[in-house]
């Protein structure tokens, strides 16, 4: 049943974990500039800066951690962004609960967002995006 989880697997996560801190950098460096100089509403923000770093994070994937050579660059980003954007409303949402709810400060509940996401999205796009999976 988890014969997936191989060498290679585990190889492709940590990939994705270095393509994906790349993106945090993206991702938080916007959403302060938005939010903080800009004066953009938190959630705007949010939104602006994720998916800036999906759109990195897609490239970066695509050429390194996966090694992608589907021709259809159109349908494989589109999928990839789909599944961005669903990631999206889960790290909106945990933002929420947890900034509202909980009255943690933004960026540590952005940090445990960006954590949970991350798993959604490399499971997602190991076995639908770059179907890599069985």
């Amino acid at each position: 049943m988890l014969d997936f989880l191989t060498k290679t697997f585990l190889l492709k996560f940590l990939k994705f974990g270095a393509v994906g801190f790349s993106g945090l950098l993206v991702d938080y460096g916007f959403t302060y500039i938005f939010k903080e100089i800009f004066k953009v509403q938190k959630y705007i923000s949010n939104s602006i800066g994720f998916t800036l770093a999906a759109t990195s994070n897609y490239v970066f994937n695509r050429i390194w951690t996966f090694k992608s050579t589907n021709p259809d660059i159109a349908l494989e980003y589109g999928e990839f962004l789909v599944i961005s954007l669903i990631g999206l409303g889960i790290n909106n949402l945990i933002l929420y609960l947890i900034v509202s709810r909980l009255k943690w400060n933004f960026y540590l509940a952005k940090l445990v967002a960006i954590g949970v996401v991350t798993v959604w999205n490399f499971l997602a796009n190991f076995f639908i995006t770059f179907n890599q999976g069985i």
